[in-house]
C-alpha cells in the first residue's frame, strides 16, 4: 500500500542545524521533509514556529528513533498517544519505525538488532500491530544496519518478511542499510532487494556510510552517498520502480547546495525507472 507522497518524490531529513537553511530554501528544492516526532513532541517557541512553518510548506512523513518494537518493556502508549496527536496535527503522509530495540528496562541510546527467530516474529509484530492501533493507521519498519547477529535461526530476508506478513504491516527499504549489512555479512544485496515485497515497500531511505574497512562499513549517515549505493538504489527502482526517497544526513552538514545537489541525483533515478 502506498503512502500519500508521490511515488516520484525526494526528501531531505529535517534537522534542527538545518532549520533556517530549509525554511529559505527555494520552492521545489525538495519535495517533502522527515522528522523524527520524538525529537518534536512539546517543542514549542522558537523552534516550534520554525516546525510549523516547515509543515505548513512541506509534507512531511516521519520516522520513530524511541519506540523500541522489538523490545521486552511494554510499548509507551502514553508517547503513542502523543505521536498519533503530532502526526494528524502536521498532517504526516508516512509514519516508520526501525525494526529493532533501543530499550530493556531503561533506554538504551542505540538501535540494537532483534535475533533472528521464529519467536522475535511472533513478539514484534504483536507489539507492531498495538502501535498500528493505537495510532489508527497502518506504519511501515526500517530494515536496521546491525554489526552482530544473535541467535540466526532465520536469514534476515526470511525474519523481515515474517513480520511484515504477520504484522500486516509496511516497509521502509533503505538502501544504504542494505550495503552496509551486505558488506560486513558477506550477502549479496541484489538478492535481498529482490526478495523484498513490493506491495509492502512505501518509501526508500538513502544515506552515507564510513569506510571503516573494505570488509566493515559503519552507518554513520554523516557523509555523502557513496557510488556503490547510488548503483544499488537504481538496481532498486529496477526492480520494484519509484518511491518516495529520502535523503538523511545527520552531522557533518556540508552547504545545503551540496544535499540539494544529491536530492536531484534522486530525482534523476526515479525519472529514468519511471
Amino acid at each position: 500500500m502506498l503512502d500519500a507522497l508521490p511515488r516520484r518524490s525526494a526528501g531531505l531529513g529535517l534537522r534542527r542545524a538545518l532549520l533556517d537553511e530549509l525554511i529559505e530554501a527555494p520552492a521545489g528544492a525538495f519535495d517533502f521533509l522527515e522528522c523524527a516526532p520524538d525529537n518534536w513532541i512539546g517543542v514549542g517557541g522558537v523552534l516550534g514556529e520554525k516546525l510549523a512553518t516547515l509543515a505548513s510548506r512541506h509534507p512531511l512523513s516521519c520516522h520513530g528513533l524511541s519506540l523500541s518494537l522489538g523490545g521486552p518493556d511494554p510499548l509507551d502508549v502514553a508517547f503513542l498517544r502523543q505521536t498519533r496527536a503530532f502526526i494528524d496535527r502536521h498532517h504526516v503522509a508516512l509514519y516508520s519505525e526501525h525494526l529493532s530495540y533501543c530499550a530493556a528496562d531503561g533506554h538504551l541510546y542505540d538501535l540494537l538488532p532483534l535475533p533472528f527467530t521464529e519467536e522475535a516474529v511472533h513478539h514484534v509484530a504483536a507489539r507492531i500491530r498495538q502501535v498500528q492501533d493505537v495510532l489508527g493507521r497502518r506504519i511501515a519498519v526500517e530494515n536496521v544496519s546491525y554489526y552482530a547477529a544473535p541467535c540466526r535461526q532465520l536469514s534476515e530476508i526470511e525474519f523481515i518478511t515474517a513480520v511484515l506478513a504477520e504484522a500486516d504491516c509496511d516497509l521502509l527499504l533503505d538502501v544504504n542499510n542494505v550495503y552496509v549489512n551486505a558488506i560486513n555479512h558477506h550477502d549479496d544485496p541484489h538478492a535481498f532487494i529482490a526478495a523484498m515485497p513490493s506491495e509492502r515497500i512505501t518509501s526508500y531511505h538513502i544515506a552515507g556510510h564510513f569506510d571503516e574497512a573494505d570488509d566493515l562499513k559503519i552507518d554513520t549517515h554523516g557523509m555523502p552517498v557513496k557510488e556503490a549505493v547510488w548503483s544499488l538504489l537504481e538496481h532498486t527502482h529496477r526492480l520494484h520502480g519509484p518511491r518516495p526517497t529520502l535523503l538523511e544526513r545527520d552531522f557533518n552538514f556540508p552547504p545545503l547546495a551540496m544535499l540539494l545537489a544529491e536530492v536531484d541525483r534522486i530525482r534523476a533515478l526515479q525519472a529514468r525507472a519511471a
